[in-house]
């Protein structure tokens, strides 16, 4: 018997928190970089990926709710 892999990804909620010890304001910075990197490291990884919600939290944290390509699979119908 032999199974493929037709297509595959992964979601996540991921929770961007601010430094606790850190000051407000440069903390919400760090985790607006932090944001910005974390999606770059995607690209550059050359990972398909669809953010499907983002938003700001009111103590400045970030929630990201992505669709993201599984290892080297086939993403199929997934990020459409």
């Amino acid at each position: 018997m032999m199974k493929r892999i037709k297509a595959a990804c992964v979601c996540q909620t991921l929770h961007f928190m601010l430094k606790e010890d850190a000051e407000h304001d440069w903390a919400v910075k760090q985790v607006e970089q932090e944001v910005e990197q974390y999606k770059k490291t995607l690209e550059r990884n050359h990972t398909q990926y669809k953010i499907t919600e983002q938003t700001v939290q009111p103590d400045g944290s970030v929630i990201i709710k992505v669709i993201k390509q599984y290892n080297n699979s086939p993403v199929g119908n997934y990020l459409n």
